[in-house]
């Protein structure tokens, strides 16, 4: 598996320009052809090792590896750091491609992270266990200040060290995951991660205001959480589960794009196909863990497969306004 810098040279004031021109082709080409990211039907029952989806590209552009094998987010941004959700999702893709015959060295690969997640987990005052982003970020209309937590980050390393006890049966890895379950426990507002709605839970994974409400990032952790509810049936952490797909019930309304597309996060764009697909994807593993049937009818309905080109291309024209709109207020914000 083989990661690659997208860093390139500066091109001072001129750069976020140069990212608005060159894009819309790439946008163009991609939205018309499959992205190559899958479900892995074997993946939940409580001896299994497989996570649920595998992609050899997914996230794979934004990250380079460092000297110990352990991949940088690289970002014209905020420039090279460790991101932890990154970290946990290498290593998750490098042991499903171990399992799958792929990559003959994923399990070492695999729990080589986890090791870095290990080393790197911060113990908080109140006890809880949070993996640190670095890096400033503004998302949307929400600034995020270093160092912040995010529900996406939190979910994949559980996830990550829920499978390497099922490899090693070390019991301290259950204890970091049951520490950093803490935050979902606790509202943004509280330094947590969760927000409500209607009576249902939603887990954030850029948890500051306005609200970015990023849904892949929520499905991820619906994913942590249900990993170590199924490993040690811990009943309150099944409740933060059925919380949170009681909440994803009452949003996915706000995420539906004329029943068959999704919007990427609080309507600010229609989602690119890669991000499109990850939410089918994700919500239909999600509906065969939960059995929630409204969960399945959005996964159907947002399935790229089942659109016809005609579709699409009706799709196509919405997508590109609002992300044009969306660059359009980014480039705006840069230049104040």
């Amino acid at each position: 598996m083989t990661l690659v810098t997208t860093v390139r040279g500066r091109r001072g004031n001129f750069e976020p320009w140069w990212q608005a021109i060159v894009t819309p082709p790439k946008e163009l080409v991609d939205f018309w052809f499959d992205y190559p990211l899958e479900a892995t039907p074997s993946a939940g029952p409580r001896d299994s090792l497989h996570y649920y989806i595998y992609s050899d590209r997914l996230f794979f552009d934004a990250m380079a590896l460092d000297d110990q094998g352990i991949p940088i987010h690289c970002s014209r941004h905020f420039g090279r750091t460790y991101n932890p959700a990154y970290v946990a999702w290498y290593g998750l893709a490098s042991l499903e491609g171990w399992l799958r015959g792929r990559d003959p060295s994923g399990q070492r690969t695999f729990m080589e992270q986890v090791e870095w997640l290990r080393r790197r987990a911060v113990t908080r005052d109140d006890g809880s266990v949070v993996w640190p982003l670095t890096f400033a970020w503004q998302e949307g209309e929400c600034r995020l200040e270093a160092p912040w937590i995010s529900a996406m980050a939190q979910g994949l390393a559980i996830s990550a060290l829920v499978r390497s006890h099922r490899i090693t049966a070390d019991r301290q890895v259950l204890e970091l995951c049951r520490a950093a379950t803490e935050v979902f426990r606790k509202n943004v507002e509280d330094g947590g991660v969760r927000t409500l709605e209607a009576g249902g839970a939603l887990y954030e994974e850029y948890p500051g205001f306005p609200l970015p409400r990023v849904l892949d990032g929520y499905l991820f952790s619906l994913l942590g959480l249900y990993d170590y509810a199924a490993q040690t049936h811990d009943p309150a952490v099944s409740r933060l589960f059925a919380d949170g797909i009681d909440g994803l019930v009452q949003m996915l309304p706000s995420w539906d794009y004329r029943g068959k597309w999704s919007w990427y996060g609080s309507r600010g764009f229609l989602c690119p196909l890669h991000y499109h697909k990850l939410n089918s994807v994700l919500l239909a593993t999600l509906a065969r863990l939960s059995g929630e049937p409204t969960v399945a009818h959005y996964a159907r309905a947002w399935d790229p497969a089942r659109l016809t080109m005609l579709d699409r291309a009706g799709v196509f024209p919405a997508f590109l306004v609002t992300k044009n709109r969306s660059r359009l207020k980014r480039l705006l914000r840069w230049r104040r």
